[in-house]
Order: C-alpha cells, then structure tokens, then sequence
C-alpha cells in the first residue's frame, strides 16, 4: 500500500501537472468497490470546475476544486488509493490500461486516470459550503490523525507516552499518525534503534524524540527519492521510486545488517510484516 511519501510524490506531481486547468468532463467504471461517493454526485463536483491545487493530507490525495480559479474552493475530491492504486496524468492517445475506474478529462485534453486493479482504492466528494449535497464542511478534510512531517516533540511524546500497546502498532494507528505504514514504521524504528515490540509506555522520553527525528528524517529522504516501489507503487508519470534502495530492514530478512551484519529477523506484530535488527535495536 502506498504509504505517506509515495502518496506526497503522486501529490506534488499530479499538481505539478494539473493545477490551474479546468475539468471538462469525468467518465467512473461500472465496478461499485471504488465509488465511495455516487457517481453522479462526483460528476457534479468536479465537471466544470478549477482545480485550485492537488495535496496529500495523511494518505489521501485531495483536489481542491473551485469556480473558476482564485474563487474560494467549493468542494474537494478525495482520492485513496488503497493497496495498489495509481494517479496518472495522460494524453489521450494513451491506451486506457485495465482495471482504470475514473478518468477526468482537463480543458487542454489531457487525463487524470486512476487505476487500481484490486478495488481496494477510493474515490469521494466532500463538499465545503450549502450548495453542496449531503456532506458539508467550513474546514474541509483533515485527515484521522497527526501529520507526522510537522508534530511537535511535546506533541509526539504526549501521543504515545501513556500507551502500552507496542510502539510499532501505534505507528500504525492511523487515528494517532496519519500517512505512516509498514515500510516507514520499520524503518523509522531502525534508524531510532527501537524493538518494535516494545511497548510505547515504557520508551523514555528521550528515546520518543529521537524516533520522532528518526521518522522525519526518514519520510523526508523518502520523498526525496520519490517514495519506495516495492508492489504497485508508480508516481504521476508511470515511473518508480528509489528509497527500496536505501532499506535497512524492511523486507530484508536473513541478510546482514548494514551496520552490525547480524542477520535481519521478521515477526508479525499487528497482522503486519516486522522487519528489524536484534542488535541494534533494543
């Protein structure tokens, strides 16, 4: 599943592309799993409108769509693209790939396509004023949790300090920390020198604030690099990330640390894939 920085990289490059242009028209698949707002009423958001701008909030890719441009934003599509979706910008002579479930045609003919062969993506409208239908917002989407590139070292302690379920598990409560999956989880908690099992009440403060830094400083590089491609995973133009290059330990396991050369060792925890280093890790 694509995760905070894959999902920041689809973001930028999608607004990068689209934003100032217009949507003419939109075309949504038969398949239901993906609509999680009625086709129709998606139709009305966003056909004839500006797209002011294209950014991710936790694992959501948010269209804020507008009047005409510089108008205030009326409304915001959401897009989530679950396990294996994919956000395209294409001319229109690009063949249409499989499993595609909504295009959005722009003023200058070009295309915004998304894919998502196993279904498990979503695509919303949430409106932000009275002439929208059932849902209204003065907001608009936030997200569940705390974004976790700007929380602040009091913030991040307090969020996890009292808990004692194991501190890899709470990484991945969306509702704490938005955007952060299994591939930056374990490799935050590497670089921070953490157990992943370890329960979240009984790290030190100190401990805390340095798997907060470690975490930045992780999602950052990983943005960078322009996310990690290890399933499905493309940006805005079809192409691959390169942070799988830079892994420690996520799906590594067996083979020797990069740092201490004691073998990799994988345990499920949470119903996930835990990849860590029994030595530097504690």
């Amino acid at each position: 599943m694509p995760e905070l920085p894959e999902v920041e990289t689809i973001a930028e490059g999608v607004n990068a592309r689209v934003r100032g242009r217009r949507i003419v028209s939109a075309f949504f698949g038969a398949k239901p799993e993906p609509l999680k707002s009625a086709p129709e009423e998606m139709l009305r958001a966003l056909t004839d409108r500006t797209i002011q701008r294209v950014r991710r909030v936790g694992k959501h890719i948010v269209f804020d769509l507008a009047d005409k441009p510089g108008s205030p934003v009326r409304a915001q599509w959401l897009v989530h693209l679950g396990m294996t979706g994919r956000l395209l910008v294409a001319q229109p002579e690009i063949p249409v790939a499989a499993h595609t479930h909504a295009i959005l045609q722009l003023e200058d003919q070009r295309e915004i396509r998304f894919v998502d062969p196993r279904r498990f993506g979503r695509l919303s409208v949430l409106w932000l004023d009275a002439k929208g239908a059932a849902k209204s917002s003065s907001e608009g989407f936030a997200g569940t949790g705390r974004e976790p590139l700007t929380i602040s070292e009091d913030d991040f302690y307090d969020l996890f300090h009292k808990r004692h379920a194991p501190i890899k598990a709470m990484l991945l409560n969306q509702s704490l920390l938005h955007g952060v999956g299994n591939i930056y989880a374990d490799e935050s908690l590497f670089h921070a020198g953490v157990r992943p099992k370890r329960q979240a009440a009984r790290l030190t403060r100190a401990e805390l604030l340095r798997l907060r830094q470690a975490l930045q400083q992780v999602l950052r590089n990983a943005i960078a690099l322009g996310g990690s491609s290890v399933s499905d995973y493309v940006d805005a133009d079809g192409a691959r990330g390169f942070f799988q290059l830079e892994h420690r330990v996520y799906m590594r396991t067996g083979e020797p640390c990069l740092v201490c050369g004691t073998p990799i060792r994988r345990i499920v925890l949470a119903g996930r894939g835990t990849h860590y280093c029994p030595q530097c890790q504690r």
